[in-house]
């Protein structure tokens, strides 16, 4: 069975995490943990018409992001990665520089040491060049930077199927078999 840590941070868009842990949920073979910051929750309630209880019935795990003693936090729980969705500009500043000050930093900080699979789903426009050197250093400490850009060839017809294109990107960078969004069959 997979395990997949999903931080979902203040940055707009919650709904790429809710909707990763909405998919998620239906893959018996993955197991979700779930943080979220004190301002996804926020973004939740501003956002979506979902509850903090609707959000932690689809996670098989929820923590608080202040409980730096989870298992999640130590390099010894055996995850298949993890996934920042959407990711604030302070989230991945926090984690590209090692600051650990919250349970999301801090697993991503382990996910990053243990060479194990991080996807960040960056969720600012424009980006400054701060935020550029952030997401390049990521990258370079071999973080997948997945921004939740909209593609157009598949002919989407509603927000749900641009959010269904993204979400099974974030899919396919874990080596999760999907089809819940049309892929590029060449011209």
């Amino acid at each position: 069975m997979k395990q997949l840590i999903i931080g979902i941070t203040g940055a707009s868009g919650t709904i790429y995490g809710i909707d990763l842990l909405k998919k998620l949920s239906q893959i018996t073979e993955v197991e979700t943990h779930l943080i979220m910051s004190s301002w996804a929750k926020k973004n939740l309630e501003l956002e979506t018409d979902l509850t903090m209880a609707d959000v932690k019935k689809l996670a098989n795990h929820v923590y608080s992001a202040n409980d730096q003693g989870a298992k999640i936090a130590s390099g010894s729980f055996l995850s298949d990665g993890m996934v920042i969705v959407p990711a604030s500009m302070k989230t991945v500043a926090s984690v590209a520089y090692g600051l650990a000050d919250n349970l999301i930093a801090r697993a991503a900080d382990v996910t990053i040491k243990e060479q194990r699979k991080l996807v960040i789903v960056p969720r600012e426009t424009p980006l400054s060049v701060i935020h550029l050197e952030n997401l390049t250093r990521l990258a370079k400490l071999g973080a997948q930077i997945i921004p939740p850009i909209p593609a157009f060839y598949h002919h989407p017809q509603t927000i749900q199927d641009l959010i269904d294109h993204q979400t099974m990107k974030v899919l396919d960078a874990f080596n999760i078999s999907n089809d819940i969004s049309s892929r590029w069959e060449g011209d």
